[in-house]
């Protein structure tokens, strides 16, 4: 179950806040001067097993590592940590899939979020000590005078322990949620308070850990997220090997039209997509891949301007240890003369001792 930051908890049961996924930064129920949302408008998978975020994420919280047969690491190693990241663009209808291996640990909540400007919210929620059980959850417009739509969805397998799709579908008119490709649950618009608390506005995609059992957070979140959490227990590691994120709209960025938060309110702009140029640029060339490209004659010129570069950096560095040999053996006649200067000084102040004559300054110490 996932709240916002800014809303207090109205409720004892079932009260969780995630702080690190989800907040808003404009509520276009408030002002119609929020800024356009960025459509993704294609489909697209992210493999974190052969390469990071990207360009197309943002890490809103801690940093990830990656490895090539686990994917992307979030992490909790010390009390504060939950690693979380953003994505850049909007659905307006569609589907997140999520291959995930939720975090072990009491209190320590694996999330995958879905969430619009104006607080509608689609979830899941693992809990690193259940390991019979997984939640689905919604909210409408941020409105949290009840706890009763969550749900929890027994299971066969430990989610702690191995690699699962966790599917979100979702229109106009309903939302489904799958394990592993067989649907767990079906919400239709008119369930959700006759449509009012429905999610019908475009969300961003967020995915993160945190620790629901942090000794700071009220008591009724420590009890939903399985207890308090021990920090000397971790660290904790939730891991992503993939996500496939796909918008069923099709347009640059997604404008709300008026303050109702409404489906139909939501203008759908045309044009190609920031982020569906970023997925479709080709990848930037290695060095070799760029040489092979070059023609014969282009080949040749950068030979012959490496090897012109290279005489000339032959050459400065031989001007240089001539010029740092000649310096050096200035700055040695320079020591040897101090020296000399000095031993003259002292000897005549060794006679000056011997026969008794003593100079005094007048100056104070």
């Amino acid at each position: 179950m996932t709240l916002l930051t800014t809303l207090s908890l109205l409720s004892t049961f079932l009260a969780s806040p995630v702080v690190a996924q989800t907040w808003t930064s404009c509520n276009p129920l408030n002002t119609t001067d929020c800024p356009t949302d960025p459509a993704l408008s294609t489909n697209h998978t992210y493999d974190f097993t052969t390469s990071s975020i990207g360009t197309t994420w943002n890490a809103t919280a801690g940093s990830l590592k990656y490895s090539q047969t686990a994917g992307a690491y979030f992490t909790i190693a010390t009390r504060g940590d939950a690693p979380t990241i953003r994505s850049k663009y909007y659905l307006f209808g569609g589907e997140v899939e999520v291959w995930m291996r939720a975090a072990t640990g009491t209190g320590i909540v694996s999330s995958i979020v879905l969430q619009s400007d104006d607080l509608d919210e689609v979830d899941w929620e693992i809990l690193g000590g259940n390991v019979t059980h997984v939640q689905s959850n919604y909210f409408g417009k941020g409105n949290t005078t009840s706890y009763d739509r969550a749900i929890w969805h027994p299971t066969s397998f430990q989610p702690q322990d191995d690699f699962h799709n966790y599917t979100t579908r979702w229109t106009k008119d309903e939302i489904e949620w799958y394990i592993d490709g067989a649907s767990v649950r079906l919400l239709k618009s008119a369930e959700a308070n006759g449509g009012k608390n429905f999610p019908q506005t475009p969300m961003d995609v967020r995915l993160g850990v945190w620790a629901g059992g942090d000794e700071d957070n009220p008591k009724d979140t420590v009890e939903w997220a399985g207890g308090q959490t021990d920090y000397e227990e971790g660290p904790f590691t939730m891991s992503i090997k993939s996500v496939r994120v796909k918008d069923y709209s099709e347009g640059k960025e997604y404008i709300y039209r008026d303050v109702t938060g409404s489906w139909d309110s939501i203008e759908i702009v045309p044009g190609n997509s920031t982020a569906l140029k970023t997925l479709n640029a080709p990848p930037s060339l290695t060095a070799s891949q760029r040489w092979n490209k070059l023609s014969p004659g282009g080949k040749i010129g950068v030979g012959s301007a490496v090897g012109v570069t290279s005489v000339a950096l032959i050459v400065l560095a031989a001007l240089y240890c001539v010029r740092q040999r000649k310096a050096g053996r200035r700055e040695r006649a320079m020591a040897d003369l101090a020296f000399e200067r000095e031993r003259t000084e002292l000897s005549a102040y060794q006679m000056q001792m011997a026969k008794g004559n003593f100079a005094v300054s007048s100056k104070p110490f």
